[in-house]
């Protein structure tokens, strides 16, 4: 048998795509998986776990995302300070009502690899409250998350 070398991407070889989602009606972690797996670029045959050959997305709409449940009263999210008395807490709901984006941030964090490579993989995502944005130049592809089916 001829010896057959596995592929690995080099820097610059995978050019990003940009893929636009919008959030109206989504499952806020159903959303925060898909977008995950398009960051990392799971979606592609090329996909290396230690490379970067992920996607950008943008996600629109952001506060019109849904939750199931009793999360919006339940579910809490906590930052502290580092000093005594320095811990803060914030329902879902009222992180939606101050900023949505960030909510969804924070679920789509969770959902990526913690090390040097998630943190730089987070960038890639732009997340808006309205249905505009800025990035019309690079001719996103509108997606639905619905049936996953990327540009087509």
């Amino acid at each position: 048998m001829k010896d057959q070398k596995s592929f690995y991407p080099k820097e610059g070889q995978c050019t990003p795509e940009w893929f636009a989602v919008d959030a109206t009606n989504q499952t806020l972690g159903r959303l925060a998986s898909e977008v995950a797996k398009i960051l990392r670029g799971k979606h592609k045959p090329t996909f290396t776990p230690s490379a970067d050959t992920g996607d950008f997305v943008i996600v629109t709409n952001a506060e019109k995302i849904k939750t199931t449940g009793n999360k919006l009263t339940d579910k809490k999210y906590y930052k502290f300070s580092g000093y005594p008395g320095g811990l803060k807490e914030m329902s879902l709901k009222q992180g939606l009502d101050k900023n949505a984006s960030e909510i969804i941030r924070i679920a789509i964090k969770g959902m990526l690899p913690t090390n040097k490579m998630g943190r730089s993989i987070i960038n890639k995502v732009k997340i808006y409250n309205g249905s505009d944005h800025p990035h019309e130049a690079q001719n996103p592809k509108v997606i639905t998350l619905a049936n996953a089916t990327l540009g087509e």
